[in-house]
Formats: structure tokens, C-alpha cells, sequence
């Protein structure tokens, strides 16, 4: 199974699988890329995950339907072009013979989900598409739900397996380790891979896929009870050391960082 990235608007990416005949693509906010993605490799497109509403995630769905082959899935709490197949957490869905587990994430939106894609022999690890709930380094603005809820989402999704793979929606990673080293300068780990991914990004490569691992070291968000973390929330304001009002803080520092 192949997994690529495809470049649409100015720092979004849709994600397809495919098996060299069929694909499936996350959150096509556009159709032009995913079109001509499908023709270069002569693949037939068997199906569409979104994540949530927003038009950068689902823009193209309806563009895309003369090719599809199968069904648009989506969040069964928020309104997605339809028809489509709404899912709740918990759900189990299968797509080009591989098996993704949905999970409610609100946070970004009120009803965003993330689809898991357990490993098959052979790979790297499981797949997450995460939308807009997990970025590498940081997270999603609140747009809909609250801290408390989008810090319990961070949580399920960093209590997933270390080896995870993290295919989140926008390329925001060198921005995002800029903030982490304001909340956290010491973070050996951080600094490196920022050099690793400002190389990346010079060479005209994606930062992305990062994984979970990586995340639980580098990421402040996922951070909330790291000494430095905390010092630097209740510097910004943050009205105790709890985790809620450390993210809180974070969240709204990020909000305003430059």
C-alpha cells in the first residue's frame, strides 16, 4: 500500500492510499489534485474519508464524484456534501481491504472525527488521519468545542501506539517547533528535529507524516505537565498548573504567536 501526500492550496495536504489500482483520499478540499493524481497512476478512486466540515476538507467531494467508486465518510455530528455515510466513534469501516477504526475528536469542530488504519505486514506503523485535531508540534484552533474537550482528544490520540504515523492536514510543522521552543527551549529533542525538518522543507519535502512518538517528546501540546511546559503557561497566564488551564494558556498564547 502507497501512501502520498498531494499538495492543494498553500500549505494543505490530501492524503491518498493506494494499492496501484484504487485509492482512497482524506479531506479533498480540492479535486484538481487528487484528479490528476488518479491519472498520472491510472487509479480508480474506491472511496473519500473527511474529517470535518470545513470548505479546505471538503471542497472537492463533489468534483470528485463522476470518478468515485465507492462512498464519501464522514462525521455523523456535522454536514458534509452529502450523500454520504455519517460515522460515530467507535465505527469500523473498510476501504481497499485495509480496516480504519473511527474516533470522535472534538475540539477544531465540534463533531471531527480521525480514522485509524491498523498496520498490515510490513509497514511502519498504524495510520492516523487526524484532520485538524493533531498538527506535528502543535494543534488545531478551537473553533467549535472547548480546551477541556480538545485536550481530551489530544489524549486519546497520544495514548495511541509510539510507532503511529501522523497524517495530519496542513504542512504547519516548522511554524508550530517555532513556538515549541518559546514554551520549551530546553527540549533537546525538539531542536533536533526541527533541523530535520527545515531540511526536509529546503530539499521541497514534506514534514509529514510524524508519528506519536515523536510527538510525546516534542510537542508542547501534548506536554501540559512537562516542568518547563508549565512554567512557561503560567508565565502566559495560566491559572494553575493543571492540564486544562496549561493547554488553555498554551492555546491562546499560540493563538496570538508571531
Amino acid at each position: 500500500m502507497n501512501l502520498i501526500a498531494l499538495p492543494a492550496f498553500a500549505d494543505n495536504y490530501i492524503w491518498m492510499l493506494h494499492d496501484g489500482a484504487r485509492a482512497v483520499v482524506v479531506d479533498p478540499g480540492d479535486a484538481a489534485p487528487v484528479r490528476a493524481a488518479l491519472d498520472a497512476q491510472g487509479l480508480a478512486l474506491a472511496g473519500i474519508l473527511v474529517t470535518h466540515h470545513h470548505p479546505d476538507h471538503v471542497g472537492g467531494v463533489d468534483d470528485l464524484r463522476p470518478r468515485l467508486q465507492g462512498p464519501v465518510y464522514g462525521p455523523a455530528r456535522e454536514k458534509i456534501p452529502g450523500p454520504y455515510l455519517a460515522l460515530h466513534d467507535g465505527a469500523s469501516i473498510e476501504v481497499l481491504g485495509l480496516r480504519f477504526s473511527v474516533l470522535d475528536v472534538p475540539g477544531h469542530t465540534a463533531g471531527h472525527i480521525a480514522y485509524l488504519q491498523q498496520a498490515a505486514a510490513g509497514a511502519k506503523g498504524p495510520l492516523l488521519f487526524c484532520g485538524d485535531t493533531l498538527f506535528s508540534a502543535g494543534c488545531g484552533r478551537l473553533f467549535e468545542g472547548t480546551p477541556a474537550q480538545m485536550k481530551t482528544s489530544l489524549e486519546r490520540l497520544a495514548a495511541l501506539p509510539a510507532e503511529t504515523q501522523v497524517c495530519c492536514t496542513h504542512e504547519y510543522t516548522l511554524s508550530n517547533l517555532r513556538f515549541a521552543a518559546a514554551v520549551e527551549p530546553g527540549n533537546r529533542a525538539r531542536a533536533d528535529y526541527e533541523q530535520r525538518c527545515r531540511a526536509r522543507h529546503e530539499a521541497g519535502m514534506p514534514t509529514l507524516p510524524s508519528s506519536i512518538g515523536l510527538e510525546r517528546q516534542i510537542n508542547p501540546f501534548l506536554r501540559c505537565d512537562a516542568p518547563e511546559v508549565v512554567a512557561s503557561a503560567r508565565a502566559q497566564g495560566a491559572a494553575s498548573d493543571e492540564a486544562v488551564a496549561v493547554f488553555t494558556a498554551l492555546r491562546e498564547w499560540k493563538n496570538r504567536f508571531r
